[in-house]
């Protein structure tokens, strides 16, 4: 972490570094081996945080840049398996060439790096946010930040080991109205909740796409990662294309979780079920018979296909969330007192007095953008606003309405135990294996 204060910085330097060393490294930082205990040596006010990027296309460098931006922080270096996409970005934060890395672990082996950001696809999220927190980096991580249910298991002990500081994401929490929204339900204001409407999010399917000719510098290999390698094809590259990586479950959880994870974050957070979960997910309709694609196409046919069976899910003191017609990214909340409406920064409700009454009676709630609160919890040692167990469960009722699809059939869950019950065939489903030289570490 780098010091402002200079006398301090070089009394330090003098005594700790060579200068020879200094004159070859990046701009000097204090060593993170002086904060040998994350969860107990916070930085002081006059440390700049080290920040990285690993993935850092489209969502990935709008996240970075907004954290390079913070006064707080200092760029150490960017990651991503495209050479010329990852010179770029580092270019633009006036790196030299040798800090734009495209294998994540030299970030991971950065001394100087306290914090990461990751956007990578969502095969590639759990591998890097497990070995970075147990080398004590704190992280900002795109949501859905697993591919499993194992995958948040895994973080959970990760982060727990050392104690860092987890923000997933879901940047609907920082909007002033979508936490008003949530409070105001979650106090009981508009009584007892009767149905919850979320949206009906799709299932992934599979591809078998022709091969393309791989862009000059695109590491295709460790761009495929923990999974088995494929043909490199354009359409596969990008996140939603025709039809993108997004929607193929060798990589995502589909829409379910692309946009699912939005959405029922602000159901768990307005019901107060933040750190547990639903007990019963149920199907209405034959299992899902999912397509593969053979060629490059546009995603309405399979968005068509994988969003049935009809779903619903139940939590344990008897509110049913069910999968039908509402907005993407948040739901619709019908209580004895009326309905309210949550969504990208908007509350609307029926009567329409009721959110009008609530947003005026808090018009001066000022909230900070969900970088800088990530940047605020790391120096006060505070929860961030979107912690990893948020986006742990959040993300664990999207990959059990996907498992429910594709098995066709009720399932009973135990949010404490993170399993089925009784259900060896629906609990294999949990995890999936790991190409060699891409295994998650054990951790004890």
């Amino acid at each position: 972490m780098k010091n402002i204060n200079k006398n301090s910085r070089r009394s330090f330097l003098q005594n700790s570094m060579r200068a020879a060393a200094i004159a070859v490294a990046v701009p000097v930082l204090i060593p993170r081996s002086v904060f040998a205990d994350v969860a107990a040596k916070r930085p002081g006010a006059n440390d700049r945080i080290g920040i990285a990027g690993i993935g850092v296309g489209r969502q990935g460098s709008f996240v970075f840049n907004a954290a390079a931006s913070d006064k707080r922080t200092t760029v150490i270096c960017v990651c991503d398996v495209w050479k010329k996409r990852v010179e770029s970005i580092a270019a633009r934060h006036k790196l030299k060439t040798e800090f734009a890395y495209q294998d994540y672990r030299k970030v991971i082996d950065n001394k100087n790096v306290d914090a990461i950001v990751t956007a990578t696809p969502e095969h590639w999220r759990s591998l890097i946010c497990v070995n970075a927190a147990l080398a004590g980096k704190h992280l900002y991580v795109e949501k859905p930040i697993t591919l499993t249910v194992e995958d948040g298991i895994l973080m959970r002990k990760a982060a727990q080991k050392t104690g860092i500081v987890f923000q997933c994401g879901s940047m609907q929490r920082s909007m002033i109205q979508n936490y008003l929204a949530c409070k105001f339900i979650r106090e009981g204001r508009l009584g007892k909740i009767t149905e919850v409407i979320s949206a009906n999010y799709e299932t992934p399917w599979f591809c078998n796409l022709p091969a393309d000719p791989i862009p000059d510098g695109l590491d295709w290999d460790l761009w495929c990662g923990p999974t088995e390698p494929v043909p490199f094809n354009q359409q596969l590259f990008v996140p939603r294309g025709n039809p993108g990586w997004l929607s193929i479950r060798n990589y995502s959880g589909g829409e379910m979780t692309g946009w699912g994870t939005h959405g029922f974050d602000q159901i768990q957070c307005a019901l107060g079920m933040d750190e547990t979960g639903p007990v019963e997910f149920l199907v209405e309709g034959e299992k899902l018979q999912p397509p593969t694609y053979n060629q490059p196409e546009s995603a309405k046919r399979g968005n068509d296909i994988c969003s049935n069976p009809k779903l619903a899910f139940r939590y344990a003191n008897g509110i049913t969330v069910r999968l039908g017609k509402s907005n993407r990214g948040g739901g619709i909340f019908i209580g004895e007192k009326g309905k309210i409406e949550i969504f990208r920064a908007r509350m609307t409700s029926n009567p329409k007095e009721l959110a009008q009454d609530w947003l005026k009676e808090n018009a001066d709630l000022k909230l900070p953008g969900h970088t800088t609160n990530w940047i605020d919890s790391i120096y006060s040692g505070k929860q961030t606003i979107g912690n990893l167990e948020t986006g742990i469960r959040t993300a664990e009722i999207c990959h059990i309405l996907n498992i429910a699809r594709y098995l066709g059939r009720n399932l009973k869950w135990d949010p404490a135990k993170e399993e089925f019950i009784n259900d060896a065939e629906a609990n294999k489903w949990l995890k999936r294996e790991h190409r060699k030289r891409f295994e998650q570490p054990t951790i004890s």
